[in-house]
């Protein structure tokens, strides 16, 4: 994308033949894969033709950029239909803000990408695009496939618990959760308000760079490469997961950043933050209990058994539970700060493993419960392929508000490690 940038700026390149390009790329890759919930071809060769006829002068700092927008996002000019029977034919009035931004900066939506029920646990029909038996992760699927077919050079997604992270690791591409709140949710659906994120998926963290600055201008654009080695508190998994089993891909990424000069300093996981999952589970349940509760009143038989088990779980949740829940968080936000004050970053799986065999799940996120509870950004990265041949990759946690470091800090480590074979 950093080359795909100034060609479509400069008319080098012209934004039809980058559309028509891509079009065909999802012809010849997605039969199996069912990335795409809509794609209107001529729709997007249309806005192709209309953004090349634009003087210089009017073209922003993504112009011509087509971005994959995940279907719990709201599009004017595409249905949003929430991955659910009940969103079927659903037309928004308007943009969401993080769209219209996109839009304000020159780029423009190819399509929507599938999305889980509302973005909850129950599977859409998107394969890893590694090996089709295989999930891709959720709940933004289609966002991480189509980016590592080479459909579409970025696209968003969201993430309350792991819905960034985990597929972008599961699909072998970068995956970033910026900030909590620093991406404008206006116009996306949500169901957590504590936890849910607006996130990218690109080929690499420059491109990540790119994509985060049009969404929230406080990103820097242009991630300088830090000139420091980083120092980067390392945990091999977190106390309510598992053994990682990733055939030692993050073991052997520390291992290669320290002999680039990085302190990779292995860290114990604090004992006042153990109970962290469960707090991320209440607030997560509970809330999306109350976001949710009216419209799973009206439309239950609609709904899958997963979304509909937990939301009857999350109104089980009483407001005192609720409220005890969000003060222990407050607590938890302030020891993993200063916990992790000496360190640029936290080095952390950003899953257990590689995506798991079977579409009947989405896989486990919790390796992503860290930074979603935090509303800390987190950046993952593919570092390796396990035995089975699927990615694994690397996730690094950074401190609220500092996106612009973390990515320098990726950006960096990007540079060290060998380089990333992908798909496309």
């Amino acid at each position: 994308m950093t080359e795909l940038v100034p060609a479509l700026a400069s008319g080098k390149l012209a934004v039809r033949d980058l559309v028509a390009a891509l079009l065909e790329r999802v012809d010849a890759t997605d039969a199996g894969i069912h990335a795409w919930v809509h794609l209107d071809r001529d729709r997007a060769l249309a806005d192709a033709a209309r953004l090349d006829a634009l003087p210089a002068a009017q073209r922003g700092s993504v112009f011509g950029l087509p971005l994959g927008v995940k279907d719990i996002v709201d599009t004017a000019d595409l249905p949003t239909q929430l991955g659910s029977p009940v969103g079927a034919g659903r037309r928004p009035g308007r943009d969401a803000r993080c769209v219209a931004r996109w839009r304000a900066a020159g780029g423009f939506v190819l399509g929507k990408t599938v999305t889980t029920e509302f973005a909850f646990m129950h599977p859409g029909p998107t394969a890893n695009p590694w090996n089709p038996r295989h999930t891709p992760g959720g709940s933004s699927s289609g966002s991480a496939a189509a980016v590592a077919l080479g459909q579409v050079p970025a696209a968003i997604g969201t993430q309350t618990n792991g819905s960034v992270i985990r597929p972008a690791a599961y699909c072998g591409v970068v995956g970033f959760k910026p900030t909590l709140d620093l991406v404008p949710f206006g116009g996306v659906a949500v169901f957590s308000p504590t936890f849910d994120t607006v996130g990218t998926f690109t080929r690499s963290v420059a491109d990540a760079a790119i994509v985060a600055h049009a969404l929230a201008p406080a990103i820097a654009r242009d991630v300088a490469v830090r000139a420091r080695p980083p120092r980067l508190a390392y945990v091999d998994r977190f106390p309510w997961t598992g053994a990682v089993d990733d055939g030692g891909a993050l073991e052997s990424a520390a291992a290669t950043l320290r002999a680039a000069g990085a302190d990779v300093v292995p860290v114990a996981f604090p004992d006042a933050l153990e109970g962290l999952r469960e707090v991320q589970r209440t607030i997560m349940l509970g809330e999306g209990a109350r976001s949710m509760g009216p419209l799973q009143d009206r439309e239950r038989a609609r709904f899958s058994a997963t979304l509909n088990a937990g939301l009857d779980e999350g109104r089980s949740i009483g407001d005192d539970a609720l409220a005890k829940a969000h003060a222990s968080r407050r607590a938890m936000i302030a020891g993993a700060i200063a916990w992790l004050a000496s360190y640029d970053a936290l080095v952390a799986p950003p899953a257990p493993g590689p995506a798991p065999e079977g579409l009947d799940t989405t896989g486990d996120p919790s390796c992503c419960t860290f930074a979603s509870l935090l509303g800390a950004p987190a950046v993952t990265m593919p570092v390796g392929r396990a035995a089975n041949g699927l990615p694994v990759g690397m996730q690094l946690v950074g401190t609220g508000g500092e996106d612009s470091a973390l990515l320098s800090v990726a950006a960096w480590c990007e540079a060290k490690l060998p380089r990333w074979k992908g798909l496309a």
